[in-house]
């Protein structure tokens, strides 16, 4: 099956994804493959994935992702990392280009993933 992608959608994350391997788009189960843009000086909003793991690839760009409780803890990656984030951990991705888009493909262990996505409160 191929899945072509035209306009992106927005995330509950508040980001534009373009998603390509779902339940939705082609049946799959267990799987989700999609391609996720954080424009320039843009970040998503706090969130976990609810009992499922990401994998991610940044073609472009350099993210820092601040992640753990209350988002205490960060990490920058730069086009070429693969990253993994386990199942339930509190991140955010943060575009530090301000001219520049950052892009990734996106993996996870789950077909509806939009579906398992919990807003993280952040802590005063």
């Amino acid at each position: 099956m191929t899945v072509r992608v035209g306009e992106a959608s927005q995330s509950k994350q508040s980001l534009p994804i373009f998603p390509g391997i779902s339940t939705k788009t082609a049946g799959a189960k267990g799987l989700s493959l999609l391609k996720v843009v954080i424009p320039p000086g843009g970040k998503a909003q706090a969130h976990t994935h609810k009992g499922h793991e990401s994998a991610i690839y940044l073609l472009q760009g350099r993210v820092e992702t601040r992640y753990g409780e209350n988002l205490e803890k960060s990490v920058v990656n730069v086009a070429g990392d693969f990253i993994f984030i386990p199942a339930d951990v509190p991140h955010q991705p943060v575009n530090l280009s301000d001219n520049e888009a950052a892009i990734a493909i996106v993996a996870r262990n789950d077909g509806d993933e939009q579906e398992h996505v919990i807003l993280y409160p952040m802590k005063k």
